[in-house]
């Protein structure tokens, strides 16, 4: 299988930059946003995610290293059978770690109770059989951005040929952790399993960060549509929209789409945050000749200061700093 390193095409000994900068590299190419109705993409970028799930946390990359954890961020069995090789008869190749029935009989006397016979069942003795709730088990997910503001589902491998589906509620945030009752380890004794719970990481989005239940985007525009207004196609979590750019905007302008951020579920009835988009004019050709011969004319008779009032300042107009030079 293909480690993360080699999905992320980073050395084992890269930094955390390089690997952030090779992620972030990989995911404006192969997000599902940017490549619609292209599955491959689609997989490759969970495969880009996974990997920087594991290879962006200090910790599971050191496990990783270590063979504690597989690509999928799964535990790997371990098993020791060379301390029991010798043992008693019965305890040979008994995999380390787990319970033996006599440490139960240790348990159950400090309890009180009688000791646990060879077939599960406590019995002899002070007292009834004893139940045990099983262990939780602990877990990561790391989920798509737009999954995480729309809600969604997820298949977790908890180990080989162990899956797990996830049900995403709208409007997760990082870190948050989710609580499956029963998805545990298995009770002992007639008890009830432990629950799984998993910590879900949500990873960057090329184009879209959040802010609470809001969403932000910057969007490149035309001088042209900037200056004379337009109809543009702009990027949501829920599919593109058509917006109004007004005549006469300005780079840094913010417009708002209502009800285009974050779904939550409040008071049994889903509300949604605000989009947010932040005009980036992009002139595109800078060697225009005749672009620039109107832009000269137009200077000379239109002075403008867009640094007035900023330290160091003389106050002077465009045309001034331009004659100047």
């Amino acid at each position: 299988m293909t480690t993360p390193y080699e999905v992320l095409g980073v050395k084992p000994d890269a930094s955390a930059d390089d690997i952030r900068k090779a992620y972030r590299k990989l995911a404006k190419e192969f997000h599902p946003d940017l490549n619609p109705g292209k599955p491959a993409a689609e997989a490759r970028f969970k495969e880009v995610s996974a990997a920087y799930d594991i290879l962006s946390d200090a910790e599971k990359k050191a496990r990783y290293d270590r063979g504690e954890i597989d690509e999928t961020g799964a535990e790997k069995p371990r098993y020791s059978y060379r301390p029991h090789a010798e043992g008693a008869q019965g305890r040979k190749y008994q995999p380390q770690g787990e319970m033996d029935i006599d440490d139960l009989n240790d348990l159950f006397a400090m309890f009180g109770r009688g000791g646990a016979r060879r077939g599960g069942r406590a019995g002899g003795g002070t007292g009834e059989g004893m139940s045990m709730p099983g262990p939780d088990r602990h877990f990561t997910l790391t989920i798509d951005f737009v999954e995480a503001v729309t809600g969604g589902k997820q298949r977790l491998a908890l180990a080989p040929e162990e899956w797990l589906d996830v049900t995403i509620p709208a409007g997760i945030e990082e870190g948050q952790v989710l609580r499956l009752k029963g998805k545990g380890g298995p009770g002992f004794g007639g008890g009830t399993a432990g629950d799984a719970l998993i910590e879900v990481h949500i990873a960057p989005h090329p184009l879209f960060h959040r802010d609470g239940d809001n969403v932000h985007l910057e969007l490149p525009v035309s001088l042209t549509e900037a200056v004379l207004g337009a109809r543009v196609a702009v990027p949501t979590v829920t599919g593109p929209v058509t917006m109004t750019i007004p005549k006469g905007s300005d780079a840094g302008t913010r417009l708002r789409l209502r009800g285009k951020g974050v779904q939550r579920r409040r008071g049994g009835k889903d509300a949604f945050g605000d989009q947010y988009i932040t005009l980036k004019v992009v002139i595109g050709a800078s060697g225009d000749e005749k672009l620039a011969e109107f832009l000269s004319g137009w200077a000379e008779t239109h002075p403008t200061n867009p640094r007035a009032g900023m330290p160091g300042d003389s106050g002077a107009d465009n045309r001034a700093t331009r004659q100047s030079a």
